[in-house]
């Protein structure tokens, strides 16, 4: 199940059937990489069975499975190849490689030795919310939505996905609850729990982190008070996921909690679409109430309460364009 999620709004008016984005993921399906090849993406099956369908329905939403393969070769041994190799050249003709010929050597070295590296695979699960116009991704590194959202951009030209972003920065409300006298004063649903990060805006950079820690105590909101902001905080919501909030609008560490999957079934058939049904029914819930104790989603143009405009440009909340890469976060080789 996914244990971090990044949550993006899909702009109106794409709505293709199953039988189109089926066709449209055909066209980059994943294969390994080959001898002499150092990357590979696409899309694979997400049950896992070969040749089965590359987007899985269940219970309405729509579930994809992204897939990297990368083979490295270490740069010490590729450079160690090529100076073999200069070095005979200057032995056997008494010329030293220049810059040009000495980058075609290392070229050469990489191309002979990539047939020799182990290839390294990570996945990407995207789940499509189609009736609220969400899409979801466990991403866990920039390049890694980058590939994500190039190989969408790719396959679907009619897709436009932004970012979600709400009206009051995740900072901000954070700093607003832990600075709170009374759990009274935080959003309705949500409970926050026992760690944090916060991290000063001054050149130092000092960083505080609270763990296993009572957080409605006067030692966190001196340190706030002193200018630390949060920029990770532990909450859990209605007693059935835990999560930990980033001021990027991400969600790690996702758990849900106990009696949430009792219903699961037992059966391999049948435990992939259980998961999905429960995990994606259970999220949305919580996405739409997380929002609204943001502010709410923020509309195209409009800037976050608690910051200015430079800093919204340089947050990785910022809305990007069709086709730029935004920030998200978490992978995971099981489905939700």
């Amino acid at each position: 199940m996914f244990k971090n999620v990044t949550v993006y709004r899909i702009a109106p008016g794409w709505a293709p059937t199953l039988e189109a984005m089926e066709a449209a993921l055909d066209a980059l399906r994943f294969v390994p990489c080959g001898a002499s090849q150092d990357k590979s993406v696409g899309w694979t099956e997400p049950r896992g069975e070969a040749h089965g369908p590359l987007v899985e329905s269940v219970a309405g939403q729509r579930i994809l499975k992204f897939v990297m393969e990368t083979k490295a070769v270490p740069g010490d041994i590729v450079r160690e190849k090529a100076q073999e190799e200069a070095d005979h050249i200057e032995a056997t003709t008494g010329r030293k490689p220049g810059k040009k010929e000495t980058k075609s050597l290392r070229e050469d070295a990489l191309q002979a030795l990539l047939p020799m590296a182990f290839p390294r695979r990570g996945s990407v699960w995207v789940w499509i919310d189609p009736v609220n116009g969400l899409l979801v991704t466990d991403a866990s590194s920039q390049s890694k939505v980058d590939e994500l959202v190039t190989s969408l951009v790719n396959v679907f030209n009619d897709l436009n996905v932004t970012l979600l972003q709400t009206a009051v920065t995740p900072q901000t409300s954070m700093t607003n609850w832990l600075s709170a006298e009374s759990p009274d004063e935080w959003p309705k649903g949500f409970n926050i729990e026992r760690e944090c990060e916060l991290k000063s805006g001054d050149e130092e950079k000092s960083v505080v982190k609270f763990t296993r820690h009572n957080l409605a105590t006067e030692e966190v909101r001196k340190h706030i008070t002193e200018g630390k902001l949060p920029t990770k905080l532990a909450m859990s919501w209605e007693g059935r996921i835990g999560f930990m909030l980033t001021e990027a609008m991400q969600l790690k560490k996702i758990a849900f909690l106990e009696g949430v999957f009792d219903d699961r079934a037992s059966d391999d058939e049948s435990g992939f679409d259980t998961d999905v049904a429960l995990s994606t029914g259970e999220l949305q819930k919580l996405i739409p109430e997380l929002i609204a104790a943001l502010g709410g989603e923020l509309a195209f143009g409009e800037m976050p309460t608690g910051t200015t405009g430079s800093a919204v440009e340089a947050s990785p909340n910022a809305r990007k364009p069709h086709g730029e890469a935004v920030t998200a976060v978490g992978e995971g080789d099981a489905p939700f």
